[in-house]
């Protein structure tokens, strides 16, 4: 009860006339909720406190709230943060992990200082003297026996030389005999020789391999006892939902199709946030997850901002958490269902250009939404082939360009690939962005446990090359043309927000900023060669916003 106690926040401030949530929050996208607002606000006060982690907030963390109800109708939050903070997953504040893996008395501790106690012996052997003088002497014996035989197959072919020589100029058979015998002698020595190299060889090997047959079997014992402990390890997460089921981490990830769930699962806020409130009878009414700190070196992350559950490690998880309480539905999902129609900006007997609404796909998804491929299909049965040439975000406006046939869709793809399209976009940031114009090279490549996150990666990236130029400011934001020389997933949004790129997220990115009513981000101008008049088309169509 203790522990509840600490867990269990009232609110400092009043919040009587806040409306409670009618439904609980959809993880993957939301507005916080004044009341996730104002716990947020009373954890971020409580960590500024906290002179003691001050080094180790800046480095960045993720936090989040749970707003709950308690059995006699009492009104509170509860904190978590993700992983762990000051060495430790438990603090008094905040509520503890599913599972402790830190316990000194744990498996895991205990099998983790075998894995360790095999890492030092491992690392031991390669590092030792016994093991670097073998494999020089095993290396030195090599090099020495290789050009032993090759100074050696020279004399031979000298003498070999010497004795075509002879019998050029004419000899007599028993010269030829003894010529002969010389040659044969030479054989018999330089196979003596071989052998006798190879023996000095395989003695120098066989040490070598012997120490690297334990190596590798250490190695393998490694890797077996990592994966059952990782296996009982997540076992132990037995994650509950509002209904009163309870499984396993192994059963949750198996049912995606994931026989191994990913390194972290069940660590994160949300998570440990469902499960201490579901052990407590307390009711989830509303959560939110907040970052605290520097954005790391690859994601982005702004201090203070709230971001959506991460999908790799998360989505299954909650998706079976979530259960038996009414959640919100998608509010993309649910926006991508006003829109029946596009309007067409231009078009010939070849090619249409259409503005496309925020909150649409360009093609099916897999979820039922409305797509502009759905709608091409649908208004021109006759057109072949894949109909969209390129594609925009579901969240970004703006002009798409479509073939009604394959042959020209194949020209005009082979225009994009070749960076012969011009393509202007507009968009408004959150922030003001000092430099009027310039370039952001910054590799990008898919966030693989958070999809469809985007990273910075200079190691796996591929080049991601956006020219930009600033139009207007206007009330601490900053009007913006952005001119990509490439084509990356989320390009523009992550060049806005990345420290290294604008450091001024697009207005209304959900993923890389905060959201808002819409996404600020606008594909205004599409200039191309038409594949079969051979004139420049130009299209435009003003941000709505």
């Amino acid at each position: 009860m203790k522990e509840m106690d600490s867990c269990f926040h009232h609110f400092g401030q009043s919040v009587e006339g806040i409306a409670l949530p009618a439904r609980f929050t959809y993880p993957f996208h939301y507005v916080p909720h004044p009341l996730c607002v104002m716990a947020a606000a009373e954890v971020q006060t409580y960590l500024q406190q906290r002179e003691d982690w001050k080094d180790e907030l800046e480095q960045g963390k993720m936090f989040g709230v749970l707003v709950v109800r308690n059995g006699v109708g009492e009104l509170g939050f509860l904190a978590a943060f993700s992983g762990i903070l000051a060495g430790n997953n438990r603090h008094a504040y905040f509520v503890p992990p599913v599972y402790d893996l830190l316990r000194p008395d744990g498996f895991f501790k205990q099998e983790e200082a075998r894995i360790s106690d095999l890492n030092r012996k491992i690392t031991a052997l390669q590092e030792s003297e016994e093991y670097r003088s073998a494999c020089e002497k095993l290396d030195w014996e090599l090099r020495h026996n290789s050009e032993l035989l090759e100074t050696e197959r020279e004399k031979m072919q000298e003498a070999k030389r010497l004795r075509d020589e002879q019998r050029s100029r004419g000899i007599s058979s028993t010269r030829e005999n003894e010529l002969l015998d010389e040659s044969r002698y030479r054989k018999a020595e330089y196979k003596r020789m071989k052998e006798r190299c190879a023996q000095r060889e395989q003695v120098c090997r066989e040490l070598v391999e012997n120490m690297d047959r334990q190596i590798e079997a250490w190695k393998q014992e490694r890797k077996q006892r990592s994966a059952v402990l990782q296996q009982k390890l997540f076992n132990q997460f037995r994650m509950l939902n509002a209904c009163g089921e309870v499984k396993d981490l192994c059963t949750i990830f198996a049912e995606t199709g994931r026989n191994i769930p990913p390194a972290g699962a069940g660590e994160c806020a949300a998570p440990k946030l469902l499960q201490y409130a579901y052990q407590n009878n307390l009711y989830p009414l509303a959560m939110a997850e907040f970052w605290w700190g520097h954005s790391p070196k690859n994601e982005i992350r702004h201090h203070g901002y709230y971001y959506p559950s991460c999908k790799g490690k998360c989505e299954p998880i909650l998706r079976h958490m979530l259960k038996g309480l009414e959640v919100d539905p998608d509010p993309v999902l649910e926006q991508a269902k006003k829109y029946n129609h596009l309007e067409i900006v231009w078009e010939d007997e070849w090619l249409l250009v259409v503005n496309k609404p925020e909150g649409v796909l360009s093609v099916p998804g897999k979820e039922q939404a409305f797509s502009v491929y759905q709608w091409m299909r649908e208004h021109y049965p006759a057109a072949t082939g894949p109909l969209v040439v390129h594609r925009l975000d579901m969240a970004t406006s703006g002009l798409l360009l479509l073939a009604k046939d394959k042959d020209v869709h194949k020209q005009m793809q082979a225009q994009f690939e070749t960076r012969k399209v011009r393509k202007r976009y507009v968009a408004l940031l959150n922030g003001v962005v000092k430099e009027h114009e310039g370039m952001i090279h910054l590799p990008l490549c898919l966030d693989p446990l958070d999809r469809p996150r985007q990273m910075v990666n200079e190691e796996f990236g591929k080049p991601a090359v956006t020219r930009y130029e600033v139009l207007a400011y206007e009330d601490g934001c900053t009007r913006v043309a952005f001119y990509p020389l490439t084509g990356r997933t989320h390009q523009l949004r992550v060049h806005a927000a990345h420290v290294r790129g604008l450091n001024a997220p697009i207005m209304g990115d959900a993923l890389y900023g905060q959201k808002s009513d819409r996404l600020y981000l606008h594909a205004e101008r599409l200039e191309f060669k038409h594949p079969v008049t051979g004139k420049w088309i130009k299209v435009e169509k003003t941000a709505p916003f």
